[in-house]
């Protein structure tokens, strides 16, 4: 039901999202949708988590932040299609409909993830490559604030040459250790 709730979502758009269609296409029946989910804001907000948890934003401890940096924001590029449906909620009926606002939805998908680009960061700092004292909140978000504003203006992921411009040309001279 969730893969028929996406495919209807990724192609309609959260304003064409409707219980009957995700029901036909998934072949069921509407009411077996809604012993579920109470609504269609519940179902879409569960059909963009699924897809997104199929790409794991978990990076191992490479032993370098500049890799570690690039292997998160590739594995993020893996959920763009599931960050552009979610953006289709910003601009419908969604709030009005669910009670919600921006920061309960960017909740609702995020539940339970690990911070994972706060672990890169911090195992950088155990290891002598980042200045802690460097990581101040506007700094700390800037390499996902990049990431966001891109998905967002271009309904794409970043491609890789610039998620390397801006680890390195950008993040990482903000927060290596003056040496």
């Amino acid at each position: 039901m969730l893969d028929a709730a996406w495919l209807e979502l990724t192609l309609s758009g959260y304003t064409g999202l409707t219980m009957e269609a995700v029901a036909e296409r998934a072949g069921t029946s509407r009411p077996v949708i809604a012993r579920r989910w109470d609504g269609k804001a519940a179902l879409a907000v569960a059909a963009i988590r699924q897809q997104m948890s199929r790409y794991s934003l978990d990076v191992p401890d490479c032993g370098d932040v500049r890799t570690e940096l690039l292997q998160y924001l590739a594995r993020a590029s893996q959920r763009a299609e599931g960050i552009a449906a979610a953006l289709s909620l910003f601009t419908s009926e969604y709030f009005s409909e669910d009670g919600s606002n921006p920061e309960s939805l960017h909740n609702a998908l995020i539940r339970g993830e690990q911070e994972i680009e706060t672990a890169i960061l911090k195992r950088a700092v155990a290891r002598g490559e980042v200045s802690k004292d460097k990581l101040v909140p506007p700094v700390l978000t800037l390499l996902g604030d990049l990431f966001r504003h891109h998905v967002i203006m271009n309904f794409a992921a970043p491609s890789e040459i610039l998620r390397a411009a801006w680890v390195d040309s950008i993040f990482l001279p903000l927060i290596r250790v003056d040496r």
